[in-house]
């Protein structure tokens, strides 16, 4: 994906300044990272997160549907 992110399409900013991914971005990003997002598409899925021992990152045992 693109590394130029732009405000208002990709993130806004919250109260505090911290960014906040857009559902916009998530989309095209095109998976759940599993952190709970506040505009994820896929918040109400059931999805098992698994720790990767040997990369030390978060894969998906499933992939989740858009609600």
């Amino acid at each position: 994906m693109e590394n130029n992110l732009r405000e208002n399409i990709d993130y806004n900013l919250d109260d505090l300044g911290r960014m906040v991914f857009t559902k916009e971005y998530h989309l095209k990003r095109g998976h759940c990272c599993g952190n709970n997002c506040i505009n994820c598409p896929w918040k109400n899925c059931s999805i098992e997160n698994e720790i990767d021992e040997k990369n030390k990152t978060l894969k998906n045992s499933s992939k989740p549907k858009i609600n």
